[in-house]
């Protein structure tokens, strides 16, 4: 899932490709394709309808099922997924959505935070996704390291700074479900509407793991200052939930070398943020 790297994670492979006429068909879709900014490349306009080639199906497939069954809130609205003729989701690979009012903004930290926060409120009833036991991917590797589905062996990319993180570790004992792996990039502003959430990287997970991340990306890459943690830090186990988002994000980058893919960050890019979160753990 491309779409759930943070900044300089590493240089994607850009699909280029147009949507085929038969998949615009099948979507309703009747006006010119035009790509749209962002989503490296591979997110295309046609009128009221962005299209984009998908990832595993399965799991595009119950994004779909899900956003397109729930309620919006004063506090979050979604994409709505479009239906091909056939009543699917999937189109020889492509999915589509409404087109959504909105602008990114990444700085808008506690806006996004809290729209986040909205949007799980309202999916917290869902159960675990089986499409999360086949999906292999450099992200889902960084989940699974983070929450020790697998063991650090110590040679891993960047394992100075995750076997630190990894001894600060104690156990977590938290509800978990669906959640947003990658808000800070994918919640859109528009002037008199809610924040809109887009872009699901789905993980089972607590539901303030997924803001940890959120903070630990504003932290590592928008400038964001220890004021921003201590925000949002009477969150139930806080300070663990951070060490094991920014394990994630630090993570991913092995996942990246052991699936081929070039690794373009360097370590200090994170160690400022793996130093606070220690000091905060101490």
């Amino acid at each position: 899932m491309i779409d759930s790297a943070g900044p300089g994670y590493y240089d994607a492979v850009v699909l280029r490709e147009i949507p085929p006429p038969a998949v615009m068909a099948a979507f309703g879709a009747r006006e010119d394709a035009v790509r749209l900014p962002g989503g490296q490349g591979r997110t295309w306009r046609s009128g009221d309808i962005v299209l984009k080639p998908g990832g595993l199906a399965a799991e595009t497939v119950w994004v779909a099922e899900v956003l397109s069954a729930v309620t919006e809130t004063a506090g979050f609205r979604v994409a709505r997924p479009v239906r091909a003729a056939d009543g699917g989701w999937v189109v020889s690979g492509w999915q589509a959505w409404q087109l959504t009012p909105g602008t990114p903004d990444a700085r808008r930290w506690d806006e996004i935070l809290a729209a986040g926060e909205a949007f799980h409120e309202a999916i917290a009833g869902l159960a675990r996704p089986p499409f999360l036991d086949e999906r292999d991917d450099p992200w889902t590797f960084g989940d699974r390291i983070a929450w020790e589905e697998l063991a650090l062996q110590g040679g891993e990319t960047m394992a100075e700074l995750l076997e630190p993180l990894a001894l600060s570790r104690r156990p977590v004992d938290l509800p978990a479900q669906p959640v947003h792996g990658d808000l800070l990039g994918n919640v859109m502003f528009a002037d008199g509407l809610p924040p809109a959430v887009i872009d699901w990287p789905v993980y089972f997970r607590p539901a303030d793991w997924a803001l940890a991340v959120a903070v630990v990306d504003a932290l590592t890459w928008h400038g964001a200052t220890v004021a921003l943690v201590a925000r949002w830090a009477d969150r139930v186990e806080w300070d663990q939930l951070l060490v094991r988002a920014l394990m994630y994000r630090i993570a991913t980058n092995e996942g990246c070398r052991r699936a081929g893919l070039p690794v373009r960050e360097r370590a200090e890019t994170y160690l400022p943020v793996v130093d606070l979160i220690l000091d905060r753990v101490k």
